[in-house]
This record gives structure tokens, C-alpha cells and sequence, in this order.
């Protein structure tokens, strides 16, 4: 191997080290573009009413602020006053629960005894898990500096984004060699669309998801209807994984108070996803944002095995992002354009093209 070779698989070597070390800022980043993406399509709606781009990205964070702030002050107080009388009740709920697992202690093999005690033991734990969480709020809310930090931080690069795109968007563009700066300017477009279809699909989702939940919840008679129903909420960001998490909570707290709660709480949650699966993610991003099932489950998987809960959190928009590069450079630009020389012409002919039908027009 030549010393230039060799000194140039070092550097390669070295950058991709450099790379997987700050993986975990990178990820940041990419949360501040796929914000900022999503954000500066509401931003140009402002443009139309002839406002300034500072003055519209100013009304934009604003409302979403007010939002926010909304949304918790409405339901924050009644999830306090849910979890304390939750855990007035709770050592109520657990002794019947008690009750009833001994009765069928005294009916199954012994060698289920084992496991039936165990369970019995972590029923009776619940209560005084829930009161520690709640009396050590402050603490845990102290533990979640870091969080803040690096949501001040994303914020803080979505800003600079939304402030001058196009100065970032030409310096990416400079990557590239020069005859396929054009068709990238292309590919960011396909890019934003996608991001901003399924960002839009994606909140109305949670938001219809909530609401069905909280619903639901509160007519079954589980406790903390509005908590479960946030989380339920809050994990359709991440499908697959996240709608088999939702359920453990209120399963657990409709086991407290009786068996077929929980029964019924399953039943409910299967029903919102297939209403969700069936009916609101066709009807939202159709003909937009069509994601493969296995490929989805799959990028998860990988994602979150590297790089923890955050990059299970991004695993959608890395695919939604990945899946317009793929689609656009690899498909389009080199495999579906392909060259043999015809042996009596000598001239190049094009042999190969991918079928339209397994990528179809948007």
C-alpha cells in the first residue's frame, strides 16, 4: 500500500471515529433540521401576509409557546389532584388484589406459586413506588437538567436555521460537485415535503390518539386518565415500539382496581391502533409519506441499539429523510440509468430501468 493510501484510510479511519464520538450531537443537529424544516413552511405562510421573516419566525415560536403553555395549564393541576387521590386509594386497591391472587394461589400447581408471590410482591410495591416518584418531584425534576440543556440547545440551532435557511442550505448544496448541485436542490425539496407531510400527519395523529385515550380512559374508570392519555400521545412518535409501551401504565393502574379493567384497557388500545393504522395514517399521508412497515421497525431497532432513546425518538425522520435520498440518488441517478456500449454502434445505450411501479410519482 502507498504512503498517500495509507495516510488517506487513517483519515477516513479517524473521521469516522470522530463521527461515532459526537454521534450523540449529530443527532441534536438533525433534530434541529427536521424542526427548523418542518417550522419554516408555517414561517413562509407569514410571508403572504407581507411580514418580515424575523417578525413571522417571532409569532411562530410564540404560538406555539402559548400552545404549549395552554395545554399544560389545563392539564397539569387535574393530573396532581388525579395522582393524589390515586395514592389515597391505592393501598385500598392493592390489599383486594392481594385478596384475590390468594385465592388463586390456593387453586394453581405449586410450581406457579413462585411467580404468583412475586407478582403479588411488586402489586404491593406499586403504591409506595408512586408515592417516592411523587414526593421526590423535585428531584427528578433536578435529574432532568441535562434534558433541558440539550432541548435549549436544539432550540437554539432551530432559530439560527429558521433566521437564514438558504445561507445553510448553499453551503451543503457546495458539498457536492458542481453538475449535480442542480439536482440536489431538487432532493432537499423532496426532503422538506416529506418532512413537512409527516410532521403534520405525525401531530395530528398524537393529538387524535390523546384525546380517543383520555376518552376511553375516563369512561373505563382507570385512574390518571389524562397522564395515560399524554404518554399515549406522546409514544405514537414512535410506532411499533411506542403503542406497546402506552399500555403498560394504565394496565398496571386497571389492574389495581380490577381484572377486567385491564382486560378492557387492552382492548382499547388495540381499537385506537387499528383506528389509527387503518383509518388516520391513510387519511393523513396519503400519497405524502409512505413508509414500508418492516423497513421502519428495522431502522428502529438499529437506531436505538446505537444510539439509545434519542435515536429511537428520530428513527422516523432518519427514514423519511433516508428513503428520499435513496429513492432520488441511488435509484433515479444511478441505478436506473445504466450504460453498455452497443458492440455495432459503439455508442453508450441505456439496458437497465427500475420499474416505476415499486417508486411511484408523487
Amino acid at each position: 500500500m502507498k504512503f498517500g493510501r495509507l495516510v488517506g484510510f487513517v483519515a477516513l479511519l479517524l473521521g469516522l471515529y470522530l463521527l461515532w464520538y459526537i454521534r450523540f450531537i449529530l443527532l441534536l443537529a438533525l433534530s434541529a433540521v427536521a424542526l427548523a424544516t418542518v417550522l419554516n413552511r408555517i414561517v413562509r405562510q407569514f410571508a403572504h401576509w407581507h411580514l418580515k421573516r424575523g417578525v413571522a419566525i417571532v409569532i411562530t415560536l410564540a404560538a406555539i409557546a402559548l400552545l404549549v403553555a395552554v395545554i399544560l395549564t389545563i392539564a397539569i393541576p387535574p393530573f396532581i389532584n388525579q395522582v393524589r387521590q390515586w395514592l389515597d386509594q391505592a393501598p385500598i386497591d392493592v390489599a383486594r388484589i392481594s385478596a384475590w391472587l390468594e385465592k388463586i394461589d390456593q387453586r394453581l400447581p405449586i410450581e406457579w406459586s413462585d411467580q404468583l408471590q412475586q407478582l403479588d410482591m411488586f402489586i404491593r410495591d406499586i403504591p409506595k413506588i408512586g408515592s417516592s416518584i411523587f414526593s421526590n418531584f423535585f428531584l427528578i425534576f433536578r435529574g432532568m437538567l441535562s434534558f433541558l440543556i440539550n432541548f435549549l440547545l436544539v432550540l437554539a440551532v432551530t432559530v439560527m436555521l429558521l433566521a437564514n435557511p438558504r445561507a445553510y442550505r448553499h453551503g451543503f448544496v457546495l458539498l457536492f460537485p458542481q453538475f449535480y448541485r442542480y439536482r440536489t436542490q431538487q432532493i432537499l425539496d423532496r426532503c422538506e415535503q416529506s418532512l413537512v407531510a409527516w410532521g403534520i400527519g405525525i401531530v395530528f395523529n398524537m393529538a387524535i390518539i390523546t384525546v380517543m385515550s383520555f376518552i376511553g380512559l375516563a369512561a373505563i374508570g382507570i385512574p390518571l386518565p389524562i397522564g395515560n392519555a399524554f404518554i399515549a400521545g406522546l409514544l405514537t412518535f414512535i410506532p411499533n415500539v411506542g403503542p406497546v409501551l402506552s399500555v403498560v401504565p394504565p394496565g398496571i393502574l386497571a389492574l389495581l382496581e380490577s381484572p377486567w379493567k385491564a382486560i378492557a384497557v387492552i382492548i382499547l388500545y388495540v381499537v385506537i391502533q387499528q383506528v389509527e393504522g387503518n383509518l388516520l395514517t391513510p387519511l393523513v399521508m396519503k400519497r405524502q409519506v409512505a413508509l414500508l412497515p418492516a423497513i421502519t421497525l428495522i431502522s428502529q431497532v438499529i437506531c436505538g441499539f446505537l444510539f439509545g432513546f434519542l435515536g429511537l425518538f428520530l428513527a422516523l425522520p432518519l427514514v423519511v429523510i433516508g428513503q428520499v435520498w435513496v429513492k432520488e440518488l441511488l435509484i433515479r441517478d444511478i441505478m436506473n440509468v445504466w450504460y453498455r456500449q452497443d458492440p455495432e454502434t459503439h455508442l453508450g445505450i441505456n439496458t437497465i430501468h427500475m420499474p416505476q411501479i415499486l417508486f411511484p410519482e408523487d
